[in-house]
């Protein structure tokens, strides 16, 4: 095999999670020859295509169903995706900001509300309790048809990202001068050898790799499981749905999680990049496919099973949740003619109350496929990342949530590769963290401050 067929690093994976790690491999290490493989024509055009996720930078504030320590994971992930792309997307491709709130109804909603705000004020000291006036100043048409004695408050901040990710993962590799990028390279298999990883694809073509990451959704336990990885995994597939109306808020509302559900509550957007229309949703239903709308990703989702009677038994115990099923089952009930919209709109009217059924339109072709991860050895599903961990091999399943954390997954990542690699390659964390992780305000440190690096013999924590 040629030299121009080794690499040092292969990524399998063209969306925001494998552009991210292609980007810190060649900003913030000294790994020389990385190699970015994609199996479509275009880069992220997948789930991280604006029109198959709710585009949206999560922080953690608004989201009611993050304790305060994931907040703060998630806030310092979110925070490296919003500090780079103020420093290199002064065109705002990527993103548009908003205001943004969740919005409490009800007695019980609004002191749960009060009380995380406290919880959480340190955290996210910009953020505010507003009440029902300064609610309709913000977002008049959440208020407009309610009943004047219905209780309502909202948590509320004005640094609200909504993202294109399909244009952040361009950015990333505009920003990797020496990744290697080949697109239309769907891979057949993977195989490891004493020393290097085979990657054949479906043309014939075959490369050689020291480390490998897969960084393709749904389909990456579908590549552990054929080299006998993940043996106790399994997805449980959730497409998400979205309605369009015609622009009935200024910025994201979301409504307060819904306890015990692991799904998303039914949330309003502006849309990236179109500002006449508001985004509602997503629905959320079960599918036995990968890939949302691709029907022959069916077989290989039966393959991540392992066709194994302790897959069936984590499915029937999942299920078998009262609230849980009953949430599924009332999601199975929008997809249906005539009833499914007025079903549907009972959800939005909780967010703008005046909605019509006449202003209520299904984005057709909207949603992608977020999969969840289901534990065979606990019957139950996984919350969370979901990333399988083996000799010089990575597959990233899902990060969490979503793509709001790319950049701190890449992160996690670049420290295990170098790792790896072994003597005398090393990751420049300090330089990354000065570049990213608290933006413009941190200003410049004084210079002759010695770089501090990863390296092999440095104790790692992945925590």
């Amino acid at each position: 095999m040629g030299k121009n067929n080794q690499f040092e690093v292969a990524i399998i994976g063209g969306g925001v999670s494998g552009t991210a790690l292609a980007y810190i491999l060649n900003q913030y290490t000294n790994i020389k020859s990385i190699k970015l493989f994609e199996k479509e024509k275009e880069l992220a055009s997948i789930n991280s295509h604006k029109n198959n996720n709710s585009q949206t930078l999560h922080f953690g504030d608004i989201e009611t169903n993050y304790n305060l320590q994931k907040a703060q994971n998630v806030k310092r992930a979110a925070d490296l995706v919003k500090n780079f792309v103020l420093k290199y997307d002064k065109e705002k491709k990527t993103y548009s900001k908003y205001n943004k709130m969740v919005l409490a109804v009800g007695d019980e909603q609004v002191e749960k509300l009060k009380k995380r705000a406290l919880e959480f004020k340190k955290l996210f000291s910009k953020n505010k309790i507003i009440n029902r006036e300064e609610i309709k100043k913000i977002e008049p048409k959440t208020v407009e048809g309610r009943n004047e004695k219905e209780k309502i408050l909202a948590y509320f901040s004005e640094d609200g990202y909504t993202m294109d990710y399909q244009e952040l993962s361009k950015l990333f590799i505009e920003k990797s001068n020496n990744v290697e990028v080949e697109l239309n390279k769907k891979v057949k298999n993977i195989k490891k050898n004493e020393e290097n990883f085979e990657i054949l694809f479906d043309d014939g073509k075959m490369v050689s790799s020291k480390v490998v990451v897969v960084a393709a959704g749904a389909h990456s336990l579908l590549f552990a499981k054929e080299m006998g990885y993940g043996k106790d995994l399994a997805l449980f597939s959730i497409a998400g749905c979205f309605y369009f109306v015609p622009k009935s808020l200024t910025g994201k509302v979301y409504t307060m999680q819904r306890e015990k559900l692991p799904f998303a509550a039914i949330h309003g957007d502006p849309d990236v990049h179109e500002s006449t229309q508001t985004r509602f949703g997503p629905t959320a239903k079960a599918v036995l496919l990968l890939e949302r709308h691709k029907y022959k990703t069916f077989w290989q989702y039966l393959k991540t099973t392992g066709f194994q009677w302790k897959t069936i038994i984590s499915f029937l115990n999942i299920n078998s949740d009262p609230i849980i099923l009953r949430y599924i089952l009332k999601n199975l009930l929008y997809d249906l003619p005539f009833l499914g919209k007025r079903l549907f709109l009972k959800e939005v009217k909780k967010i703008v109350p005046k909605t019509t059924i006449k202003e209520l339109i299904y984005a057709k072709g909207y949603g992608g496929v977020r999969p969840q991860i289901v534990n065979n050895k606990t019957h139950t599903l996984d919350m969370g990342e979901a990333k399988i961990i083996e000799n010089k091999i990575i597959f990233n399943i899902t990060p969490s949530p979503g793509a709001s954390t790319c950049l701190s997954n890449a992160e996690k990542d670049a420290e295990k590769i170098v790792d790896f690699l072994g003597k005398g390659y090393s990751f420049d964390k300090k330089k990354f963290e000065k570049d990213f992780v608290c933006g413009p305000e941190c200003g410049e440190e004084e210079e002759g401050n010695e770089s501090r690096t990863i390296s092999k013999d440095t104790v790692l924590s992945f925590g």
